[in-house]
Formats: structure tokens, sequence, C-alpha cells
């Protein structure tokens, strides 16, 4: 089975604990603690060493993303620095990054998102290319929906992928509107999502799709659909605009 799950933020907003539960009854293999305001990061990280052995023995994979509005970089690389000796990948988005030698302490569980067309950096393979370059252990946690956002063609996505595809550990998958909204993915996000489904299945696929209670068991199927046309269609990966195949991306 492919490993698919939810950001906690998606289901249940600050309230980790509840998303835990409504995702214990269902196919979830993964799961993202999500910390996106910097008020849920000391709750979340007093709780995590009673709950990560429980954790561990139920998701396969378990991320942790950290908060996107701050006042330190120092401190709060601190306090993800535990999260980091768990061995969990931390998702940080790029344009919160600006003292860079303080996020080389995360090493290789530095994980950077690409972004979509509200943030000024950060959202093609050439902006992120100089990131990568200063911390050269970060790894990359694709956002299709990010990606389709900024061009709507995917050929950015094409460019992140092609280019990075050795630092990709995890995805996130659901649609994105102009003000940066998620929500389920629609017809139309799918097909454009298809072509990647190869490389997608590779990874751990996190789910940012905001969802009520009882669509969180039909988001989860509805992706292990599209993960699985990397099978019926003869898993030829994604093709780039002059014609050749890219394969698959193995998993850290």
């Amino acid at each position: 089975m492919t490993v698919i799950g939810f950001s906690t933020g998606a289901i249940a907003l600050d309230d980790f604990a509840t998303a835990l539960r409504l995702l214990e009854p269902t196919r979830a293999n993964a799961v993202e603690l999500s910390a996106l305001r910097a008020v849920e990061l000391p709750i979340l990280l007093a709780a995590l060493p009673s709950r990560l052995g429980e954790l561990r023995q139920r998701y396969e994979y378990i991320s942790f993303h950290a908060p996107t509005n701050f006042d330190d970089e120092k401190t709060l690389v601190g306090q993800l620095k535990t999260v980091a000796d768990m061995d969990m990948n931390i998702v940080v988005h790029p344009d919160t990054i600006h003292d860079i030698p303080v996020w080389k302490e995360l090493g290789n569980r530095l994980c950077l998102e690409n972004m979509d067309s509200r943030k000024p950096i950060g959202r093609t393979a050439e902006e992120l290319r100089s990131f990568y370059e200063h911390l050269p252990e970060a790894t990359l946690c694709f956002d299709i929906a990010h990606a389709r956002q900024v061009d709507s063609s995917m050929t950015e996505g094409l460019r992140i992928i092609e280019e990075f595809r050795d630092r990709l550990v995890q995805v996130h998958l659901s649609e994105v509107n102009s003000r940066g909204k998620h929500f389920s993915m629609s017809f139309a996000a799918k097909r454009a999502y298809e072509p990647f489904a190869e490389i997608l299945s590779k990874v751990p696929v996190i789910l940012e799709s905001v969802v009520g209670n009882e669509e969180i068991t039909n988001e989860i199927a509805e992706t292990e659909k599209l993960l699985a046309l990397r099978r019926s269609r003869g898993g030829h990966g994604v093709r780039n605009p002059h014609g050749a195949s890219w394969g698959g991306v193995a998993a850290e």
C-alpha cells in the first residue's frame, strides 16, 4: 500500500489530538503533525515525547510542519532541533528562512516546501536552487498543488521534480485556490496530477485537503486511485517537454 496520510492541521486546525482521533479508524499510514502558528508549537512539543511511541506503532511515516510565523529564527530552530532528534522530517517554508547558518543545525531533517504564488520566493526551481546551494543537506517536500497554482501547465512542477528529485522525501497533495486555500482535489486537478503518479507513489503523500470528518476516508481513497495510475498506465513516470521519461524517486 502506498504511504498516504493527512496533515493534522487540514482536518482539525490547531487541535492535533482531535486530528489523530479522526485518523485512527482510517487507512491512513502517515501523518504530518502541524504547528503552522508559533503558539501551537509548545503544546505539540510537550505532547510528543509521551505520544511518539504509539504514533510510530500506528504510522509508517511521521513528519512535522514548522510554524510560518515566529519572532526569532534561532529560538525556533532550537525548538525544532528536538523534533529533528526524533528523526522526523521538518517541513519549512523557504520564505521564513533568513539566517541560513542557524537552519543548518537541522541537517537533512530540514525539508523545504515549494511555495504558492502569494509568496515572494521558493515558488520555482530557480528560486529553490539558491536555498539548496546554501543548505546542501536539506530535502524537498513537493507541494503539487502549489506547483499547479504557480503554473497550471505543470511545467514548473516538472522542473522542480527534474532538478531536485534526489531530495524528494514527501509530497503535499490537495488543490489550492488563488488565495492559497487548500481543498479537495477537483477532477481537473486529478487530471493535472496524473502524469506525476509514478513519482508521487514513491514517497509518503500527505493530504492537505481541508475536509469534513466524513470526507477523510474518501479523500484517502481518491488519492489511492490517483497513485494507482502508475500501474494501470505502465509506470512510465513523468515526461518532460522533450519527451524523456523521469522515473520514480526512492523514498528516504
